[in-house]
């Protein structure tokens, strides 16, 4: 398989070590759950689960949910709830949706809260090799004093700066030494939820619990770390700086992989925004093969923009796919051959899991199958299409 690296900006061969393959892939923030941006990126995932497990390596996928943050602070006084109850409502929305869209649960589903001793392990390394300082109670990394900063974004000095301000970081902070400098353990504030640390009492930084879960579940160095493009800067490049300094060990990360962002109605779909089309309110509309085929018609790595219309286009497409795997198979003379279409398949997912490819080739095996004589044995092409529209993760069930 050959996987787009965005550390070296190529594609590259992927092959396990030692057969094991494992994946952690950054989740929900819950609030405003689940929107056509989060599932495109987690069916992705999704899709590349169960195409490594169907070539017979052994997988390991975490996911987690970031479910103590800024964010959650601030929907949830706008909600007028508490903070913990908004995270783990959003958070079965969240699961439910995606049970809903026929994804797989991840091997760990795993929550931010409860990881503190973790990260509170990894700071505790970082200040001791001088990496990291205290200011007031709370705990940033000193970026200047790590020299491979930037390896993964590839972005200049000048250009971090506006970039992670944009994405959550307060240049304006007292406590800093340096604006980029980003904040690993946050002193507590009045009304906020804390836990007790050796530098007083606090919450955790965004990007520490990542590092945190992805090393306690699959070591220092994971075989492919994904999530949305969105995350390349700065919380991607946090977690290896703070991943690698902790550990001494490199890579963090053997392949980083990310989605792009789909757009709606002219901008990128975002919950700031409120531009969002949720997959609950589709799916009342539409199955989840006519979903994951729209959204699957799209390569991973390219931006795309979605228009509710051409959800309809797919829903017939899911229509012809069941209707060929439930088609009545009397023939027994010639054996309709899908061998050709089925190694198609296979080529475009190891070909940096290149989607519309793979649909392409269901679809013909689709058209073989009700275009064939009647004499013709279509049951062996009528398994084969089951079994590579599973990988999609189709179901293949007529709507009622």
């Amino acid at each position: 398989m050959r996987l787009f690296n965005t550390q070296t900006q190529s594609v590259e061969p992927f092959a396990p070590v030692n057969g094991h393959v494992g994946i952690y892939v950054c989740g929900v923030t819950p609030y405003d759950t689940t929107h056509a941006g989060h599932a495109f990126t987690f069916l992705t995932y999704d899709v590349l689960v169960r195409f490594l497990r169907d070539q017979g390596h052994d997988v390991t996928y975490v996911q987690n949910v970031t479910d103590i943050d800024d964010d959650i602070l601030r929907k949830a006084k706008e909600r007028d709830m508490a903070w913990d109850e908004l995270a783990r409502e959003e958070t079965a929305k969240y699961r439910r949706d995606m049970t809903n869209l026929n994804a797989l649960d991840p091997d760990h589903y795993v929550a931010a809260t409860g990881h503190v001793p973790e990260m509170q392990d990894i700071i505790v390394r970082l200040l001791d090799q001088g990496l990291a300082y205290v200011t007031n109670g709370s705990v940033y990394f000193a970026v200047e004093k790590d020299p491979d900063f930037g390896k993964l974004s590839r972005l200049a000095p000048e250009e971090m700066l506006p970039v992670a301000n944009e994405r959550g970081n307060f240049p304006d902070d007292p406590n800093k030494r340096a604006p980029i400098d980003f904040i690993m353990w946050q002193a507590a504030s009045p009304g906020e939820p804390t836990w007790e640390s050796p530098w007083g009492p606090g919450r955790p930084g965004w990007h520490i619990e990542c590092s945190a879960m992805a090393m306690k579940y699959l070591g220092s160095t994971v075989d492919i770390h994904g999530g949305g493009y969105d995350l390349v800067f700065p919380h991607h490049e946090c977690e290896i700086a703070q991943s690698e300094n902790s550990t001494g060990v490199q890579p963090f990360a053997r392949t980083w992989m990310h989605v792009a962002m789909v757009d709606y109605q002219g901008d990128k779909m975002s919950k700031s925004l409120g531009n969002l089309v949720l997959a609950s309110e589709v799916l009342e509309q539409s199955s989840s093969d006519a979903f994951r085929l729209y959204l699957h018609s799209n390569h991973y790595r390219t931006q795309w923009a979605y228009d509710d219309e051409r959800l309809d286009f797919w829903a017939g497409v899911a229509v012809e796919l069941a209707e060929a795997a439930e088609f009545p198979a009397y023939g027994v003379d010639d054996m309709l051959d899908a061998g050709r279409q089925r190694n198609r398949f296979m080529a475009a997912l190891d070909n940096d899991l290149d989607t519309p490819a793979a649909i392409e080739a269901l679809r013909e095996i689709a058209r073989a199958i009700l275009q064939a004589p009647e004499e013709d044995d279509i049951r062996r092409a009528q398994a084969t299409l089951r079994h590579l529209a599973s990988i999609l993760g189709l179901t293949l069930v007529s709507p009622a």
